[in-house]
């Protein structure tokens, strides 16, 4: 089989239009942007104009955006730097049991530190319940931190829901936008979130870039410690090249029309799938609330890794690891309560703006030919 690529929501490409928003940046523009000489201007000049960029996307203000080397910077920031700021007034952190990660590892690290963690729990459908982190809040937790849609099986959560109990009871919400953005709305204000973490390489743009939103007045110590740069909030001179490259594809992911067709795609190769196999596929994550590009499927008595291993040229991502002739699930499908015998079989495909309809038909002919042979 042909090469093809369904595995989007672990990297994308480098869409063209970022490409060419680079180069100027690979050829020169080589300045410090902190410099105050004709060779830092063009630098600081391109960095603020990306800043601005990611602000118009998240509608907010250009200065509540720190650039960061990715998606795990920004959770780490969010996390240790809400923590080490507010330790006088609590210790208890509120996150889920299906996050990245990128927020569980560093809740561990915390928790060594001396923080409480508490892990709420999610329905069948991967969905936190709003009244989970209600109860779990007490008079010492600082912060929740909820992602806005799972990586894995691509449930969107109630976000804004959270929103309106955190405030109530004067604590910071964090969310993980690393898949959501450029997918479905990221308004910060829609939202109700005060910090907001982006992953460049999630939606077209190089690895080794990404941001974190700070809502102003928002409490939180530097993750990385030096000169002043990003308003005091995260040392390191800025790179014009990757500042740029993140700008432009923020103006991309603006623009949500694109995820009509993908949706499209996705319920298609769905359809396909359901109708030959019936009952030995299930479906995985929310039917409704989920991620327009993700589909991550079970085939029931089957293992994952052995369909994709047959389907030479597919890149896809499954949700069991095998060890030792152990069929280990996820911890996003465990969170779920999916049956070993079904979660063994799980398979995620994530589409993406590369994908055609004739990729989707080549899959899901190849997949009906290793499972319902003539």
């Amino acid at each position: 089989m042909e090469r093809i690529y369904l595995d989007y929501n672990a990297s994308t490409p480098v869409a063209p239009e970022v490409v060419a928003a680079m180069r100027p940046f690979l050829d020169g523009g080589y300045g410090n942007p902190s410099s105050g000489h004709w060779a830092g201007t063009p630098a600081r000049e391109a960095v603020e104009q990306a800043r601005s960029q990611l602000a118009d996307l998240l509608g907010c203000s250009s200065e509540e955006v720190v650039f960061t080397s990715g998606g795990s910077e920004a959770n780490n920031h969010a996390l240790k730097g809400v923590a080490f700021a507010l330790k006088d007034k609590g210790n208890h952190i509120v996150t889920s049991a299906i996050e990245h990660p990128a927020i569980l590892k560093p809740c561990e690290h915390l928790a060594k530190q001396g923080l409480v963690i508490t892990s709420v729990p999610v329905d069948r459908y991967g969905q936190v319940d709003p009244e989970d982190i209600r109860r779990a809040i007490t008079p010492r937790t600082i912060l929740v931190s909820i992602m806005q849609a799972n990586n894995e099986v691509g449930t969107v959560q109630p976000i804004a829901d959270i929103s309106h109990i955190t405030r109530e009871h004067g604590i910071l919400l964090h969310t993980d936008a690393a898949q959501s953005v450029g997918k479905i709305p990221t308004r910060v204000d829609d939202l109700g979130v005060d910090l907001l973490s982006i992953a460049g390489h999630k939606l077209y743009a190089p690895k080794g870039v990404g941001a974190l939103y700070i809502r102003r007045g928002t409490q939180i110590e530097p993750l990385i410690h030096g000169a002043g740069h990003e308003g005091g909030r995260r040392a390191g001179t800025e790179s014009a090249l990757l500042a740029t490259a993140l700008g432009a594809a923020a103006e991309l992911a603006a623009d949500l029309e694109p995820m009509t067709r993908i949706r499209e795609l996705r319920d298609d190769f769905w359809q396909q799938l359901d109708a030959a196999l019936a009952d030995r596929v299930v479906l995985n994550g929310h039917p409704t609330y989920r991620l327009p590009n993700t589909l991550n499927v079970s085939f029931v008595g089957q293992v994952g890794a052995d369909i994709l291993a047959a389907l030479e040229g597919v890149a896809a991502s499954t949700g069991s690891a095998c060890h030792s002739g152990q069929i280990e699930l996820s911890p996003v499908l465990r969170a779920m309560s999916v049956a070993p015998e079904v979660g063994m079989g799980a398979i995620r495909f994530s589409l993406g703006r590369g994908t055609t309809t004739s990729d989707i038909q080549s899959v899901a002919a190849a997949i009906r030919q290793r499972l319902c042979p003539k």
